[in-house]
């Protein structure tokens, strides 16, 4: 079993890296598809990614395909049409099969060429839960002070026109 517990580490990192530089799954976090606790959904999806090619032999890379697809749709509502899935799953099958026969090297390679490429990548932060229920209460005094001019606007009897203000809105009013 030891022989097989660096392999295993070593296949886990490589879900980790290939799962934490795919494109979909870093948008899903950053925008909040996953809600609040995104972070940690993107960290328990890597593990049990993993878990999933030791609990089933001889996957398939539809199966692992169907798989992830399954967990960012109940996870973070997201579908992935884009072909980057079909392509990650079949990257996971190949690097599972490296591991299991014992070319942990190759995979290695593979595991720091995709994170020297993807280093470069500025990372969006999830802002802090604090910080977003600032963000909304500002957003909230903005509309609710722009409010009472909408209303001022519509109370003013015009005609039925429309009219150019300074900043490029075009204003139409209802006729009474």
């Amino acid at each position: 079993m030891d022989a097989s517990t660096p392999a295993r580490e070593i296949f886990m990192n490589a879900v980790r890296v290939l799962l934490s530089t795919w494109p979909v799954l870093q948008i899903a976090v950053d925008n909040g598809f996953g809600g609040a606790f995104g972070q940690q959904k993107a960290e328990w999806m890597i593990d049990v990614v993993g878990k999933y090619f030791y609990e089933n032999s001889d996957l398939v890379p539809s199966e692992v395909e169907d798989y992830i697809s399954v967990l960012l749709d109940q996870e973070f509502n997201t579908e992935v049409d884009d072909g980057s899935l079909a392509q990650l799953s079949q990257q996971m099958c190949s690097m599972f099969a490296q591991c299991q026969q014992g070319a942990t090297e190759k995979v290695q390679q593979t595991i720091a060429s995709l994170a020297e490429k993807n280093s470069g990548r500025a990372k969006v932060s999830v802002p802090a839960p604090s910080d977003e229920e600032e963000s909304e209460e500002e957003t909230e005094a903005m509309e609710c002070d722009a409010a009472p001019s909408s209303s001022q606007a519509t109370a003013l009897p015009s005609p039925a026109k429309t009219e150019e203000e300074e900043d490029g809105w075009t204003t139409v009013r209802k006729k009474k």
